[in-house]
């Protein structure tokens, strides 16, 4: 009996991670880059650029394997993404938005105390491929 008490409550907590809501009031709000910083629950990026700039990261994100928007776009200068996990499904936010002649990104995990440095991992991957495309 107690077997299936922790199989039920292992299932609810993966149903929990997969199919919460996303509140778009907390997820997308203003980055507040300053520099570039490497955090335990995700990154903190700031990289010169323009509304072009922003568009094509905007399309980079957009073709990363289980990323969607959450909010905002471009044309309004912020944009929170959500990247899912492929297992497990959990949500990692990222947050880019225009800021004169600069792009901020703030990625950072839901769930947990660390994200063992995947957010570092695709943001500077989606800033790798932007630099080779406009290099």
């Amino acid at each position: 009996m107690v077997f299936w008490i922790i199989i039920l409550l292992v299932v609810a907590g993966l149903a929990w991670i997969r199919l919460a809501p996303s509140d778009p009031s907390v997820w997308n709000v203003d980055p507040q880059v300053t520099a570039d910083q490497d955090l335990a629950s995700g990154v903190r990026r700031r990289v010169a650029g323009s509304e072009d700039t922003f568009e094509a990261l905007h399309r980079i994100i957009l073709e990363s394997p289980r990323t969607e928007v959450l909010a905002g776009s471009p044309g309004e200068g912020r944009v929170t993404y959500v990247s899912r996990s492929k297992w497990m499904g959990f949500p990692d936010y990222t947050t880019v938005q225009f800021v004169e002649d600069h792009l901020e990104l703030y990625a950072r995990q839901r769930f947990g105390q660390s994200d063992m440095g995947v957010n570092k991992a695709r943001v500077d991957g989606w800033l790798a491929t932007l630099a080779g495309q406009q290099g």
